[in-house]
């Protein structure tokens, strides 16, 4: 058998079966199997290795803001206000910068795929659009960013809104973002998401939206998934429209939610439950019973629904809390969404890679199998169940084939 350039021997892919060498050519895995040998060999002695993590919805331009102007009274509405009058005063290099802290931070915790919001508005114009360009070309090779087109502020309620995401099109977009909730009254969210579904078509995008992020589903603006069910089949974007947040969900009947989930998944409709921002900013007027607003991913999976997780924010008016860490939010979702068991374990490892490269059309290239991409980490566990109740340190993130990350960090040993 040839040489190859990187073998990782002894790695940990699968619980239940022997331990696998990992041999990787050309920045593909050329082979998985035993006695594989390398130009480089890292022995990981049992280490559990998986696919490199996705952030499928996270905003890098609003990161780092909540010691700048915290959000005191830790509403959406506070957290939109706060950071809408942040934005107007955006200068390039200062978004730049703490744009590279957070993607630091996501090399780090081991994750080399991106989907990012930045705020494409009126507000703060195009600046985070563009500086999430600039991004796409420094971390070639170590992240893969797709850059969506978000207009927070809302489209119709705002003058000149939907020409400056048209012109982010024009730019480069790679999704067609929507916020339908942060409209005025339902009949505006229908025209939001109407207009947000002509440019998808007209530049052949997916679309991804906030959609539904409130504590009451009978303000039919946080009930927008049924009007956007019937757009996707309408126009036939079957599989290309993603939902993120829809906190609403977790507070309606069993007998509803069940319907929803079913016209969803006939849809082929993507949701990211958001938990870190989703559970900090629900139930605020709550005086008993207080919501968490996390959905149960569960019941949405066994209906057939693709569900990933993702951060979301970071240390701003709407989370300020995070450090790009994937692991550290799904230890979060599994105590919030009582997600206990070995299998429920093994489901939450599955939205942030496979689940997440379906969502973001990467799934034929991605994954630990021969041919796919080497793209993948190499975490201080020595069993995939056991990877959110670790939180393990990222020994080492593979890109492409290449090392891109190495922890310094001494191993600390399971119990």
């Amino acid at each position: 058998m040839a040489e190859m350039e990187l073998v990782i021997k002894n790695a940990r892919i699968e619980d239940e079966k022997p331990l696998v060498d990992i041999g990787v050519s050309e920045g593909k895995i050329a082979e998985i199997g035993s006695g594989l040998r390398g130009k480089n060999t890292i022995d990981v002695k049992g280490d559990v290795v998986v696919p490199t993590f996705i952030e499928s919805h996270i905003h890098l331009d609003k990161a780092l803001l909540e010691r700048v102007k915290p959000n005191v009274e830790g509403t959406l509405a506070g957290a939109i206000k706060i950071t809408g009058e942040l934005k107007k005063g955006f200068q390039y290099d200062e978004v730049l910068k703490r744009s590279i802290q957070v993607m630091d931070m996501l090399v780090a915790h081991g994750t080399t795929v991106v989907r990012a919001h930045p705020d494409t508005d009126p507000l703060g114009g195009l600046t985070g659009f563009k500086v999430m360009l600039e991004l796409k070309k420094r971390y070639k090779g170590v992240v893969d960013l797709q850059v969506v087109a978000f207009p927070q502020e809302g489209i119709i309620k705002l003058p000149g809104a939907f020409e400056i995401i048209e012109e982010a099109m024009e730019l480069g977009a790679d999704v067609v973002g929507g916020c339908p909730y942060n409209e005025n009254n339902y009949e505006d969210t229908k025209k939001h998401i109407d207009k947000m579904f002509d440019l998808a078509k007209k530049y052949n995008k997916d679309l991804d939206f906030h959609a539904d992020f409130g504590d009451n589903p009978d303000d039919l603006r946080y009930r927008s998934i049924d009007y956007t069910i019937e757009k996707t089949e309408r126009e036939g974007f079957q599989g290309r429209v993603t939902v993120g947040h829809m906190t609403s969900l977790s507070s309606i009947e069993p007998e509803l939610l069940a319907d929803t989930i079913k016209r969803m998944a006939h849809a082929r409709i993507n949701i990211v439950p958001l938990p870190a921002t989703d559970m900090y900013l629900s139930g605020r007027g709550d005086k008993n019973r207080v919501r968490r607003g996390v959905i149960n991913p569960k019941p949405f999976i066994a209906g057939g629904v693709n569900v990933a997780f993702s951060s979301n924010n970071i240390r701003n008016a709407f989370t300020p809390f995070g450090r790009g860490d994937l692991l550290m939010i799904g230890s979060l979702f599994e105590h919030a969404a009582q997600l206990g068991s070995i299998s429920d374990q093994k489901l939450l490892l599955d939205m942030i890679t496979k689940n997440a490269a379906k969502l973001q059309g990467i799934d034929k290239t991605y994954g630990l199998q021969k041919g796919k991409n080497a793209d993948f980490n190499v975490l201080g566990t020595k069993l995939l169940s056991d990877v959110f109740l670790d939180v393990p340190v990222r020994k080492y993130v593979v890109k492409r084939g290449k090392i891109v990350y190495k922890s310094e960090l001494v191993e600390t040993r399971n119990w």
